[in-house]
């Protein structure tokens, strides 16, 4: 007969395995991906009419002898067939080489690191933002009654539906140009001018995490624990803050992941708003340049930051929704 003690093994060893299965479903996963950006930004940029010689000698009026163009075509083997200049460039990411800049001459690797920083910090303090946002209205929505709601639901729906270079611009017209409190351009002016950018991209990102957050809340609210804790004697503050608000914030930890890659999206317009050095504008910049290697060099880091944070999202769900530890 299976002792208490040997059960607990079993089912200790059964939730082990189960987690190394995720695990190695995750892993697969985040290199499945991987390969799939690399080669979609690949085809894709290679798509784009011109001349790559014309990128790399810095543009259609460089002048170059034919000489020169045949020594470019040579060195970076654009002679070859399509296929192999995939399988070369996949066998150099193998090695972690990036390449390097057609513009700037440099290895890929120094233009990222350069501001990836700049953009993490941006896109962190956003969703942040939005978090504080969203929880502060999913809780007075939920306490203050239908008025409360209504409000909620039109703010929600008007800050999502806002795009970010209106909203951009009118924080700039508003609180640099005519209260003249915050600079226009964040490019050397510290703290003070990461404020409108962290705005610009946390305000719609709140209203989407409103939404699911508010009507978790609500549903909350409304259920048997915190009936049972109104029960027991607790304030609606404490059903609240204690209860209900982990519940509400089940739906937006999930959302996390898929708003992380949103805000480095947003980067893109945002950087360029307000003249701030970052992975956006660089590439921004890179495609109009027709840079080819900082354009997949960024694409792959933007989608491994987006990895990164999708699988922090999923352990931080785990530890606030028990049952989903479970084996």
């Amino acid at each position: 007969m299976t002792t208490t003690h040997e059960t607990t093994q079993l089912l200790r060893s059964s939730s082990g395995s189960i987690v190394v299965r995720s695990s190695a479903k995750r892993a697969a996963g985040a290199v499945f991906v991987l390969w799939a950006v690399a080669s979609l930004s690949f085809f894709s940029i290679r798509a784009i009419p011109g001349d790559p010689v014309d990128a790399i000698l810095g543009g259609a009026d460089s002048n170059a002898t034919a000489q020169t163009r045949q020594l470019t075509v040579e060195q970076y083997q654009l002679d070859r067939p399509l296929a192999i200049q995939y399988l070369n460039y996949l066998g150099r990411l193998l090695h972690g080489d990036l390449g390097q800049s057609y513009q700037l001459k440099i290895p890929v690797w120094e233009v990222i690191s350069s501001h990836l920083v700049s953009t993490l910090t941006l896109a962190a303090a956003a969703l942040s933002l939005a978090w504080v946002f969203a929880l502060v209205v999913a809780i007075w929505s939920a306490r203050g009654g239908r008025v409360a709601a209504a409000i909620s639901s039109s703010l929600e729906i008007v800050s999502s539906a806002v795009p970010h270079f209106w909203l951009g611009t009118l924080l700039i017209v508003l609180f640099s140009v005519q209260l003249r409190w915050l600079p226009a351009t964040s490019g050397s002016t510290g703290p003070t001018g990461l404020v409108l950018p962290v705005l610009t991209l946390a305000i719609p990102l709140a209203g989407f995490l409103g939404q699911v957050m508010r009507e978790s809340m609500s549903d909350a609210m409304q259920s048997p624990f915190s009936l049972s804790a109104r029960a027991r004697g607790e304030s609606e503050v404490g059903v609240s803050m204690r209860h209900a608000i982990r519940h509400a914030a089940l739906p937006g930890i999930g959302l996390s992941g898929w708003a992380f890659g949103s805000l480095i999206s947003g980067a893109v317009v945002v950087e360029t708003i307000y003249s701030r050095p970052g992975l956006g504008r660089s590439l921004l910049q890179a495609v109009l340049a027709r840079d080819v290697p900082v354009v997949l060099g960024i694409t792959l880091v933007v989608a491994l930051a987006y990895i990164v944070v999708t699988l922090l999202t999923d352990v931080v769900d785990r530890v606030v929704d028990p049952r989903l530890r479970a084996p």
